[in-house]
């Protein structure tokens, strides 16, 4: 269910009580949550743990004052970020830190990949089953042709490019959407 449902939609049926949508919820973007932590800034696995905990009680508890569905992923963003950064400054209460590392943003392109790759996971979702399929095999699990399937090299590729093509096409309609809806995002 989690990778079929559009993320909005997860929000308005956690708003009404739905448990199994929250499990949805919180499992597609725990990975985010995590790389967000670990991977933007730095934080060592024990706290990362933490900073998942703490978020998704904080998305629990005020899930109501999102004022657009769509924009729960950047919303959650926004909270790792403010947990990620109080943190840090906790530790740094803790530990003697370094007052560059405490004052060191992440990194906008490390965590502008990680707002890419969870939108292009996202988009996959869209795609025909034999397309996902295939561009996970490919780009994901890093398969040869070969490994792929018995098909000739040459058609496995050019499966490969109408799905991107498709990819394309979803992350293209994705993007016109959020212009669309003005991209607001209140925590």
């Amino acid at each position: 269910m989690a990778q079929t449902v559009p993320a909005a939609q997860l929000v308005a049926r956690c708003r009404e009580g739905d448990q199994e949508a929250w499990n949805a919820l919180v499992e597609r973007f725990s990975r985010y949550v995590y790389a967000i932590a670990t991977q933007g800034f730095r934080l060592r696995d024990h706290d990362a743990e933490d900073v998942f905990q703490e978020v998704f009680a904080k998305v629990y508890e005020r899930l109501d004052t999102l004022r657009n569905d769509e924009a729960i992923q950047p919303w959650i963003a926004q909270l790792t970020r403010r947990v990620c950064v109080d943190r840090l400054r906790a530790g740094s209460r803790e530990e003697p830190t370094e007052e560059s590392e405490l004052a060191a943003d992440p990194d906008d392109e490390a965590l502008g990949r990680l707002d890419e790759a969870l939108d292009v996971h996202d988009a996959m979702v869209g795609l025909p089953e034999n397309c996902r399929e295939i561009l996970d095999r490919f780009f994901a699990r890093d398969e040869s042709y070969r490994t792929i399937g018995e098909l000739p090299a040459g058609t496995i590729a050019s499966r490969i490019s109408r799905c991107l093509v498709k990819l394309k096409d979803q992350l293209e309609g994705r993007n016109q959407l959020a212009t669309q809806s003005g991209g607001q995002v209140n925590a």
